[in-house]
Formats: C-alpha cells, structure tokens, sequence
C-alpha cells in the first residue's frame, strides 16, 4: 500500500493539491472495481462450468460459504438447524 497523506481541505483550493489527492483516490478506486467486476465474472464461469459438469452450484455456493466460517460459527450453526430441524419435526 502507498503512504497516506493528509491534507487539510479547509486550507486547500479546489484546483490544490486536496483535488489532486482526491483524484488519485477516485481513480484508485475506480481500477479496483474494474479489477473485481473482472474477478465477479470469472467466478461465476466457474459456476457455470461446475454446473456444466454436473454439480449443483447452490451447494457449492453453500460449501464455498461454510469454508469461510470459523470452526466454531460453523459448529453453532449446525446445532441450530438441527435444533430448528427437531422443532418443526424434520428430524
């Protein structure tokens, strides 16, 4: 990451350095959206392509999820539906 800078737009026109700050930050930005718009869409050919191949892609979005959880947030969540499960009688 680049250093921050500060600037104090109080004391700074709008033609200043705060404007050419702001507009680093904007373009900054506005690459980084273009970067994960491009990540967005080869992650849903991957989808795409799991389906292609036969695999139930709401339940690999689903074990995507679960990776992501801490063993412990994984564990609360399983003994709730199982406890939802029992309430409405599934199991």
């Amino acid at each position: 990451m680049t250093a921050a800078l500060t600037v104090d737009p109080t004391t700074a026109d709008a033609q200043g350095v705060a404007g050419e700050i702001l507009i680093q930050y904007i373009e900054r930005i506005e690459r980084l959206e273009e970067e994960k718009a491009g990540i967005a869409e080869d992650i849903r050919d991957v989808y795409a392509e799991a389906k292609g191949n036969g695999f139930d892609v709401k339940v690999i979005r689903e074990l995507v999820k679960i990776r992501k959880m801490e063993q412990h947030e994984l564990d609360e969540k399983e003994m709730l539906l199982h406890l939802y499960r029992q309430a409405i009688g599934m199991g």
